[in-house]
């Protein structure tokens, strides 16, 4: 197949086929005289498990490294991304469940609790405290915990929608490349924020990122905002701490 077949074929662009062929992650089996790229069997099942990754929230450098990894198993792959995008389903089901819960409210239809108004978005409460504490040491989770003792209610309460709201962004641009402007802006918020309540350095936070996808716990407290978040924050961290060294 020609290069715009493909790319109608996929739902893509022809410029998207062209970039991937320029950084090596999908190279068309053929190229014929007059420079038309020819698309095998084989480099429509690649390209579609390129374009599940993305799907999915994985950045192009990463898609790469997995799929031309020589463990790459295809299958295998295909199994854990279905498992993904089951969980994907079930936090749509559970937020949908809520908007139509809301719905109801509003038509004064059933009764509504506050909490019930944000299942699923509860942020509040810090389940990793003791795994920090051995970590980074006592002082250090004393010390963020002092400051953020000594806010009034209202100041915690604004911290907190804050949190979500930098969260709910970066979840919104996770399928950019994590080196991006726009990227970079938002993932430099989140810096800021963390240093207005603790101590970062650019090494700690590159580490955290690291740490928001080597522990599950974070990984899928993070992905209820947006499967694949972990994954672009760890990124986007990383490129902004080794930017501004």
């Amino acid at each position: 197949m020609k290069v715009k077949e493909v790319a109608e074929l996929a739902g893509i662009s022809v410029r998207t086929l062209h970039h991937y062929d320029d950084i090596g992650l999908l190279k068309p089996e053929q190229i014929t005289d007059t420079g038309y790229r020819i698309y095998s069997e084989k480099d429509l099942e690649r390209l579609q498990q390129i374009l599940f990754f993305k799907k999915l929230g994985f950045p192009l450098k990463k898609i790469k490294d997995i799929i031309n990894s020589p463990s790459f198993d295809r299958e295998e792959a295909l199994q854990i991304q279905r498992n993904m995008l089951l969980e994907e389903r079930s936090r749509l089901d559970n937020m949908i469940a809520t908007i139509d819960k809301t719905i109801q409210y509003t038509k004064g239809e059933r009764e509504m609790s506050d909490k019930e108004k944000f299942a699923g978005f509860d942020f509040s409460s810090n389940p990793y405290e003791q795994e920090a504490r051995e970590r980074w040491g006592d002082k250090a989770v004393d010390e963020v915990n002092d400051k953020i003792n000594s806010m009034s209610q209202d100041e915690q309460k604004e911290m907190g929608e804050e949190f979500n709201n930098i969260y709910k962004d970066l979840a919104a641009i996770r399928y950019k490349e994590p080196d991006s402007d726009e990227a970079q802006a938002a993932i430099k918020v989140w810096y800021n924020y963390l240093n207005r309540i603790g101590d970062y350095s650019l090494d700690a936070f590159k580490g955290l990122g690291q740490m928001y996808v080597d522990d599950e716990r974070f990984r899928k407290n993070i992905d209820k905002y947006g499967n694949g978040l972990a994954i672009f924050m760890r990124d986007a961290m990383a490129v902004y701490a080794e930017r501004n060294e």
